[in-house]
């Protein structure tokens, strides 16, 4: 039995959460990620890879494409008002990717549980080919949520 969602209300909507999360997300910012579409369970966003995210051998660091997965990982998995963190990720890099590219990122919620929740991350380029698949599990902590300060 999946459980409740804590009731959508403008402060814990998933667009609300997410806008909460990204006030205080640094490195997201740093990444230039840009949310394009979120909902219960679900999480789009884009970026653009910068000579900043290359590596010694003129591609896109992982490390960079795994950031921006793990960050639509987290509002995907936060968007039903209950603080949810990683529990378990991994990710496959299938094809490299250059300066000036247009990532998208779409994180969906493949199993929502009482306590964990599965979802698949893919990482495509403006051509509609995977970059990368990120798969991670999320564990469902007792906080949810609020208004004041992010979470009560």
């Amino acid at each position: 039995m999946s459980p409740k969602p804590v009731s959508s209300t403008p402060m814990t909507s998933p667009q609300a959460i997410t806008e909460q999360m990204m006030k205080n997300d640094r490195f997201s910012k740093w990444l230039g990620l840009e949310v394009d579409q979120c909902g219960a369970g679900y999480c789009r966003l884009h970026y653009r890879i910068t000579e900043d995210m290359i590596n010694g051998f003129h591609t896109v660091h992982g490390g960079i494409l795994f950031s921006a997965a793990d960050s639509a990982f987290a509002f995907a998995c936060n968007s039903h008002g209950v603080l949810s963190v990683a529990h378990d990720v991994s990710i496959t890099f299938t094809r490299p990717s250059q300066v000036g590219d247009l990532l998208t990122v779409e994180a969906r919620e493949l199993h929502l549980g009482k306590t964990t929740g599965l979802y698949e991350v893919r990482t495509t380029n403006a051509d509609g080919k995977l970059v990368a698949l990120f798969k991670g599990t999320s564990f469902r902590t007792s906080k949810v949520w609020g208004v004041a300060d992010g979470l009560k």
